[in-house]
């Protein structure tokens, strides 16, 4: 089955994903989607805030630890 799905997915063309985008305009109208495009893009920018405080935590514990070599 999953074997399936990937080789749907993988056989997307330019006018599959143009017929793609034309059904999403039709569905949401034109007015609707530089909203949800703003709601997606604040997504994005908050998922990368958190990845980035988590990574900066995770540095800042490695240098207080001190080391252990002697």
């Amino acid at each position: 089955m999953n074997h399936q799905v990937f080789l749907l997915l993988g056989s997307l063309g330019t006018p599959e994903i143009i017929l793609i985008l034309l059904i999403v305009v039709l569905m949401f109208g034109g007015k609707k989607i530089p909203e949800l495009m703003r709601g997606l893009g604040k997504g994005i920018r908050e998922f990368n805030d958190a990845k980035n405080n988590v990574k900066r935590e995770i540095e800042d514990s490695a240098k207080e630890q001190p080391n252990d070599k002697k």
